[in-house]
């Protein structure tokens, strides 16, 4: 059974359709990245997929049941989201960040136990930052927030994640480190659908990718068939000499993960 089946998916803000008649199947497993340009409608494909907007036509399974009738917390024990890098308001521990993944787990208004502080640790040692258990989220760097909020994912034991830009705004060190993560935990079983500007980055990362332009895939195979100089320029509307289909990045860790298989 496909993990989303995607039918006919048409969205608007207003009287502008930003997806239009769009279908895919997600298989289970692996790393999808969606790629295009701003204004592609990449975002509001992730959205459509969480099911925080509702679609104006069309329709979304997950594992085989309709989307809008799956109750919300039970969703959420399925699927979760990483957002773009960002600065909590106020300074909670990263540990207590972590922790909140457990919400859709615990009782209302009821009190965390020892199996979810024991899932909390495990995540915080599963991305590699234990260390950083007792510090305060506002004070650590934007790449290690973002291996926070891939741990608070992991303490929701969902098995999908949901990632928007999820590099966006990182150095080029803490994007390596990111990747890596995803990539470890693909071949861990989970399941990735992620959006990105960056071609090396599906390249480095996913086993497909699905280029999209003015809410409607245009391309979807394997980085090998879709990361061409002529694919690129279509998408991104240059002239494919500009564009070269080395990419430097996505080779260094694609041979990474070959030595990991």
């Amino acid at each position: 059974m496909a993990l989303f089946e995607v039918q006919s998916l048409s969205f608007r803000y207003r009287r502008k359709y930003v997806i239009e008649d769009l279908s895919l199947t997600i298989e289970e497993g692996g790393v999808v990245a969606l790629l295009g340009p701003n204004g592609s409608g990449k975002t509001t494909f992730l959205k459509l997929l969480l099911g925080l907007l509702k679609p104006a036509r069309g329709a979304i399974r997950l594992q085989g049941r309709s989307l809008g009738d799956i109750p919300r917390r039970e969703l959420a024990r399925q699927m979760a989201y990483v957002p773009q890098v960002h600065r909590e308001a106020f300074g909670y521990r990263v540990f207590d960040v972590v922790l909140m993944g457990r919400m859709p787990h615990s009782p209302l208004f009821g009190r965390y136990g020892e199996q979810d502080f024991r899932i909390v640790h495990e995540a915080l040692e599963k991305m590699g930052i234990s260390h950083l258990a007792e510090l305060a989220y506002t004070e650590i760097s934007g790449g290690e927030r973002q291996l926070v909020l891939v741990a608070r994912a992991l303490a929701q034991q969902a098995r999908i994640f949901v990632m928007d830009e999820p590099t966006n705004g990182l150095d080029y060190g803490n994007q390596v480190r990111l990747l890596e993560r995803i990539n470890g935990l693909a071949a861990a079983g989970y399941s990735f659908v992620f959006s990105t500007h960056h071609p090396d980055h599906a390249a480095a990362v996913a086993r497909r990718v699905v280029m999209m332009r003015e809410g409607k895939v245009i391309c979807d195979g394997s980085p090998g068939e879709s990361l061409t100089p002529r694919m690129l320029g279509l998408l991104y509307g240059l002239p494919s000499s500009m564009l070269s289909a080395g990419h430097e990045l996505g080779a260094g860790l694609a041979a990474l993960r070959g030595a990991q298989a």
